[in-house]
């Protein structure tokens, strides 16, 4: 009898696994193949209107690569790093009843609007953006330790030349005055310390976040 309920038991959380995983992949669809409303666009252009159409597509994609980023960090903190994906995300948040439902089908719950925020100096970053880093480079799949380009929600404001914007660099020796270095981000998400210790960490422990540890302290390891 004790053998036929444990039989039950394992079937209903076998059942109750594949309904979230499917759920999670019916979500990411929606995201993928989400459009986003024409008034939202016109907004956007309306405070960038330096940008071609080409260019605001890329700055929804940019939009729908950080809400893919949301979902795969469920709850914990992601920082967005583009200001003019931002400006686009704020324009979102304003049709408050589509963006409600948008957030309902694509994230099981109502996404708050956080600030466009770079790294803290140009060489140290905070626990949202290197999350935000990690999750991008994996969905671009790139290696965030050793990056041979950045991925398109880094790249965004660098690219269209935003005012203000945030601009990552790959080579930091070439980094120029009001840029950041995107390969630190990458070391220290791994010497950070990160006190995520979810499935999104590189496993690399044991130095401060700064640059001073990043060739050392990580090494090859934890990839």
């Amino acid at each position: 009898m004790n053998l036929y309920f444990l039989l039950i038991g394992a079937a209903m959380l076998s059942l109750i696994y594949f309904a979230i995983k499917a759920n999670k992949a019916r979500q990411l669809k929606y995201i993928e193949q989400y459009h986003f409303h024409k008034g939202i666009r016109h907004k956007l252009s309306q405070k960038h209107p330096q940008l071609s159409e080409q260019q605001l597509d890329m700055v929804f994609q940019g939009l729908r690569d950080y809400f893919r980023i949301c979902h795969r960090a469920k709850k914990r903190r992601v920082s967005m790093p583009s200001q003019v994906i931002d400006d686009a995300w704020h324009e979102f948040i304003l049709s408050t009843r589509i963006y409600e439902k948008f957030c309902t089908k694509a994230l099981g719950r109502f996404l708050h609007h956080t600030p466009a925020e770079a790294m803290s100096t140009p060489t140290l970053a905070k626990d949202g953006i290197k999350r935000s880093w990690r999750l991008a480079c994996a969905l671009e799949q790139i290696n965030p330790k050793k990056p041979v380009r950045l991925p398109l929600v880094f790249a965004m404001d660098g690219l269209l030349n935003i005012a203000n914007g945030f601009t990552y660099q790959l080579d930091c020796k070439k980094s120029s005055s009001g840029s950041y270095c995107a390969s630190h981000i990458g070391c220290s998400s791994g010497c950070g310390g990160s006190s995520d210790s979810s499935s999104d960490s590189s496993g690399c422990s044991g130095n401060s976040g700064d640059s001073s540890g990043c060739s050392s302290g990580c090494g090859g390891g934890g990839d």
